[in-house]
């Protein structure tokens, strides 16, 4: 799981310094102010939690005998499903992706928690 981490929060955090650029530059000729403030919301939960994987990966490599492969899925799953919806949400003012929305920070919720409890284990 260690390069799964390694190479998921290292596409992630590239990509959410390209998305911020992207919506900084090109986006705010487009945008209404609040639209372009829920695309960067994305972008900066995106980043944090590419960290958190990054993070996890690194902590899971020197941590043979606890497994933190669920709470980089879960970030994965927050990542696509928070930032991604918001991402859309703010392009194209799709209401009904604000529901799915939650769903994405629960998966980072979720996360942190696994990470909370595993490290009990250390």
């Amino acid at each position: 799981m260690f390069k799964v981490g390694l190479i998921s929060g290292s596409i992630f955090a590239m990509l959410s310094v390209i998305l911020g650029a992207f919506g900084a530059h090109s986006l705010k000729n487009y945008l209404s102010e609040y639209s372009l403030s829920i695309f960067q919301t994305g972008v900066f939960y995106q980043f944090i939690h590419s960290l958190g994987i990054l993070f996890i990966a690194l902590l899971s490599y020197s941590i043979e005998n606890i497994d933190f492969n669920l709470s980089i899925w879960f970030f994965i799953l927050g990542i696509i499903l928070f930032s991604g919806s918001l991402y859309i949400l703010a392009v194209s003012d799709i209401k009904w992706l604000g529901a799915i929305t939650p769903i994405g920070g629960m998966f980072f919720i979720l996360g942190w928690l696994v990470l909370v409890i595993k490290s009990f284990k250390i």
